[in-house]
This record gives structure tokens, sequence and C-alpha cells, in this order.
């Protein structure tokens, strides 16, 4: 059974960085692609950050790319969302999710497995 378990979120001030964490179960990463997704209030959940586990490619919407960096730790059945210079508008609640079909995406509907989110809240 594929289970995910989000943790790392947080109030944090503007330009605080932040490290999420999915730990995964049920399967190998080397077999999955791994999003990180997030949902504000009243906006539809967009895609954040995508890796292609077997190949290390990695993909990113513009709105943060240049801040946040996804990694995994195969030992540590754990993938990683690091998020720097965080902005009010990065606020929401993240999620991570996978799928065997290996090509990255950013759509939700690419992903079949889900965590149940964890929330980030960036405020002065």
């Amino acid at each position: 059974q594929v289970q995910l378990a989000e943790s790392g979120g947080g109030l944090v001030q503007p330009g605080d960085s932040l490290r999420l964490s999915c730990v995964v179960s049920g399967f190998t990463l080397d077999y999955y692609k791994i999003g990180w997704f997030r949902q504000a209030p009243g906006k539809e959940r967009e895609g954040v950050s995508c890796m292609r586990s077997s190949s290390g490619t990695t993909t990113y919407a513009d709105s943060v790319k240049g801040r946040f960096t996804i990694s995994r730790d195969n030992a540590k059945n754990t993938v990683y969302l690091q998020m720097n210079s965080l902005k009010p508008e990065d606020t929401a609640v993240y999620y991570c999710a996978a799928d065997p079909a290996l090509w990255c995406s950013l759509s939700r509907g690419a992903f079949g497995s889900w965590g149940q989110g964890t929330q980030v809240t960036v405020s002065s």
C-alpha cells in the first residue's frame, strides 16, 4: 500500500527557509515520480516541483524556480522540498504525491497517491 506522510511545515517570516519532508512507504522511490503540490485557501491545487527518481530529473513551477529544491534520500525513503526566500504568497498546504508513471508533470491528474499535507504560513 502506497503511503506518504509530509512534515516540516510551520509559521515563518518572509525571507526565511523551511524544509519539508515526505516519508514514503509501500513502494521504491526509484520506480516512481514524486511531486510537491500546494493549495492556498480558495485556490486550486498547483504543482510546485516534480522529481523523476530514476534519473534525478527535476521540474519546477516558475513561481518557485531558483528558491525551492526537491531532493531525495533513498536510504530514508524520504523526499524533501527545501524552500528558501519564502514569500507570503507561498502560504498554502503543501502535499507530496507519487505515481509509478515516470514522466514528470506538475499536473494534479498525473499523480495517483497523496499525503495529507502540511501547512506552511509565511507572515510577518
